[in-house]
């Protein structure tokens, strides 16, 4: 759906999972979608130096998310909720069901 607007699919499947999980980094989306680095890395960077999107480290990783000051950010990610909320949820847990925070200590496995 978002293809269209953004002209690629790897542009889609960035924002989807930014918004997903709030914030990513570069391999967990490539490793999700199943597609290679290189180009996630290019989108990522198309977005944050137009603005959208601002980066961190984290260890010996960029973490990527969506830009608060942004005054692109809000209406962008109205867009991006009405493709991700179009996605039927089966298909939404698979694309998203690797885990992004540690489990809780003692918490059994089930």
């Amino acid at each position: 759906m978002l293809e269209g607007i953004f002209g690629n699919k790897t542009a889609e499947k960035v924002l989807l999972h930014i918004f997903h999980y709030g914030e990513s980094h570069a391999s967990a989306i490539a490793q999700d979608f199943g597609v290679a680095l290189n180009p996630i890395i290019q989108q990522l960077n198309r977005f944050e130096s137009a603005g959208v999107l601002i980066s961190k480290e984290a260890g010996r990783s960029r973490v990527y998310s969506f830009n608060p000051k942004s005054a692109l950010t809000k209406p962008l990610k109205e867009i991006v909720e009405m493709a991700y909320e179009s996605i039927p949820l089966s298909e939404r847990q698979k694309i998203f069901e690797t885990r992004r925070r540690p489990r809780r200590k003692g918490k059994p496995i089930t």
